[in-house]
């Protein structure tokens, strides 16, 4: 098809920009909601593209939006993230980043010929702070008919079967006494945190296949020699479905009260966040993958049982049909996701030519979606057959 070759095209003409504001985002690591760099750099790109770039939508300061092509066809999103860990770019955002960029160079290249409309996003906070969620939940995407966008990873998949998250913060609240003196006349909320962790640890056995479950002490007590009136800790969650980990949630918090009832604290339990399980619409990821082997990279879909992670995106294909394809820019088992070594992966030469290759099959998939009226309503048809609670 012409308009392939003419955005393809265009995004090899865009390749040296793309890289150089992708390594500049690498080489200043920004996390959650403080992304302003990354941001500020990827709205510079757009604007130098001839787009016109909402920054600060949504009342989040590092989140953008900008947008072109025609009113009257379909809408499809194309997401960018970029913020980073504490250990810096080991989740490879700045590649994410720079393929949405770079698809949005090419398909910007035909403009007003597009036959709908493309919203380039700038979405924070991926990393724990479910910046997507709160841009759907402000009307950040309304009207938006189905939304894409591809991660970095070890293996090549056109699919992501991305678990459902509930964070909990749960503090337990005791009696302080001098530990030597007196200790009869306190109540450890340390004892409270470690029977909470051994009695989850012993509900383990009783969790579903795939299911997760992590926990941190964040606080352990005050010092050596005083019972500990306070401690805290958190745990995630994760699940196959956004509704069983509700009922993961749920024994995680009975743990917790059993605990406290056991050792004579109180416990106060927060859900501090989540994210909900992610729908991959097949349609729109078999047409992706059919254009990522046109470029010589096979992208099949993802064995239902691989061990994954989780991400904002499952929120979005919860509210429209919407694809998370991964790509790889190590050999697999040479790093993946969140490892220090994954940081030099997401600044390679192999990370940089799997950026441009992913962006060429992003836009030509959202090319299609906005010009192929069978391919959308498939999408539309798939996603409202698959709604999951």
């Amino acid at each position: 098809m012409e308009a392939h070759k003419t955005i393809c095209s265009a995004i090899d003409n865009f390749r040296e920009t793309a890289v150089a504001i992708s390594r500049s985002i690498h080489a200043r690591p920004e996390l959650k909601f403080e992304e302003h760099f990354a941001a500020e750099q990827l709205a510079k790109g757009a604007t130098a593209l001839g787009l016109k770039v909402e920054t600060a939508i949504a009342g989040l300061a590092t989140a953008f939006r900008a947008e072109f092509g025609r009113a009257s066809g379909p809408t499809v999103a194309i997401f960018a993230e970029y913020d980073a860990l504490p250990n810096g770019h080991s989740c490879g955002h700045n590649l994410i980043a720079g393929a949405a960029l770079s698809a949005v160079a090419g398909l910007s290249s035909i403009g007003e010929q597009l036959p709908g409309r493309i919203v380039f996003m700038g979405t924070p906070a991926e990393e724990g702070g479910g910046g997507k969620i709160l841009l759907l939940q402000r009307g950040a995407l309304k009207g938006v008919d189905a939304a894409l966008m591809a991660h970095p990873m070890d293996m090549e998949w056109s699919t992501m079967p991305a678990l459902a998250t509930r964070h909990l913060h749960i503090t337990f609240r005791g009696r302080a006494a001098h530990a030597a003196l007196a200790p009869w006349d306190g109540s450890s909320a340390l004892a409270a945190v470690l029977q909470t962790f051994h009695a989850v640890d012993m509900a383990r056995l009783h969790f579903r296949d795939g299911s997760r479950i992590h926990g941190i002490i964040t606080n352990g007590g005050q010092a050596v020699n005083i019972i500990p009136e306070r401690t805290e800790c958190m745990f995630l969650a994760r699940g196959k479905t956004s509704k069983y980990v509700e009922q993961m949630a749920a024994r995680v918090i009975q743990c917790a009260e059993g605990a406290a009832m056991a050792t004579g604290t109180k416990a106060e339990v927060k859900v501090v966040g989540g994210y909900k399980n992610m729908i991959n619409n097949y349609s729109m990821a078999r047409r992706y993958a059919a254009h990522s082997e046109s470029l010589g990279v096979r992208a099949p879909e993802a064995p239902l049982d691989l061990p994954t992670g989780s991400t904002d995106m499952g929120d979005i294909s919860h509210a429209m049909p919407a694809i998370h394809p991964t790509f790889a820019i190590a050999q697999h088992g040479e790093g993946s996701c969140h490892e220090d070594r994954f940081v030099a992966h997401a600044d390679s030469s192999r990370g940089y030519d799997a950026m441009i290759r992913v962006a060429k099959s992003l836009a030509m998939t959202a090319y299609d979606l906005i010009s192929d009226p069978g391919l959308m309503a498939a999408a539309k048809a798939e996603y409202a057959e698959r709604q999951e609670s």
